[in-house]
C-alpha cells in the first residue's frame, strides 16, 4: 500500500489510506484530537490536551487514582496525626487520647491541657495540683506524705524533727508543726533557731 501524501503520525492501510495512531486524526493523520473536548469527558476534575493525548488533574484536596478518578486525598493514611484519626463522611479529623490533650494549631499533633492552671482539676484542700502531659494528680503539700492508714490513703504531717530533715542550728531545738517545723534557740542561745549564737 502506497500513500502519496504520508501519513505523519499512523499507517498506510490501502492506497491512500491511514490508519491514525490513537490520538490522532485527519487523511494524513496529523492532526491532534482535543480529547478534553470529547463526551463523556475523559478526566474527573480537570483535563489539559497534550500532543497526542491528555493529562488528568485533580482539584486541590484530593488525588489521582488510578482509574483517572478523583479521590480525596485527606484520608487518615495521608494526614498523619499523631495519635490516629476517623473518618466522618469524606472529612478526615485527628484524635486525641484523653480528654486532658486538644488538637494544636496544626490540627495534627496534640498539645496539653494545663488542668491545674484552667481550674478543671479539683484536688482535696490539703492536696495540691500537678500538671501531666495528658492529665494531672493531686499531690500532698509540702510538709506532708502520702500514707496509708485505716483503709485508706490520706496526707498525713511529716515530722522532719523525727526524719531529721529540719535545718536547725546544733544549738536549737526542732519543733515540728502541721506541714512544717520550727526552730527555737537552746537556753543560754539568741537567734533565728537557724543561727544561734
Amino acid at each position: 500500500a502506497t500513500c502519496g501524501h504520508g501519513c505523519k503520525y499512523g499507517e498506510c492501510m490501502g492506497p491512500n489510506k491511514c490508519k491514525c495512531f490513537p490520538g490522532f486524526t485527519g487523511k494524513t493523520c496529523n492532526q491532534d484530537v482535543n480529547e478534553c473536548g470529547l463526551k463523556p469527558r475523559p478526566c474527573e476534575h480537570r483535563c489539559m490536551n497534550t500532543h497526542g493525548s491528555y493529562k488528568c488533574y485533580c482539584l486541590n484536596g484530593y488525588m489521582l487514582m488510578p482509574d483517572g478518578t478523583c479521590a480525596s486525598s485527606r484520608t487518615c493514611d495521608m494526614v498523619n496525626c499523631q495519635y490516629g484519626c476517623e473518618e466522618v463522611k469524606g472529612q478526615v479529623q485527628c484524635l486525641c487520647p484523653s480528654a486532658g490533650l486538644e488538637l494544636g494549631p496544626n490540627g495534627r499533633t496534640c498539645i496539653d491541657i494545663d488542668e491545674c492552671s484552667t481550674g478543671k482539676a479539683v484536688c482535696s484542700y490539703n492536696r495540691r495540683c500537678v500538671n501531666t502531659f495528658g492529665s494531672f494528680y493531686c499531690k500532698c503539700q509540702q510538709g506532708y506524705e502520702l500514707k496509708y492508714t485505716s483503709g485508706r490513703y490520706s496526707c498525713t504531717d511529716v515530722n522532719e524533727c523525727v526524719t531529721n530533715t529540719h535545718r536547725c542550728n546544733l544549738h536549737a531545738e526542732c519543733l515540728n508543726t502541721q506541714g512544717s517545723f520550727q526552730c527555737k534557740c537552746k537556753q543560754g542561745y539568741r537567734g533565728s533557731g537557724f543561727d544561734c549564737a
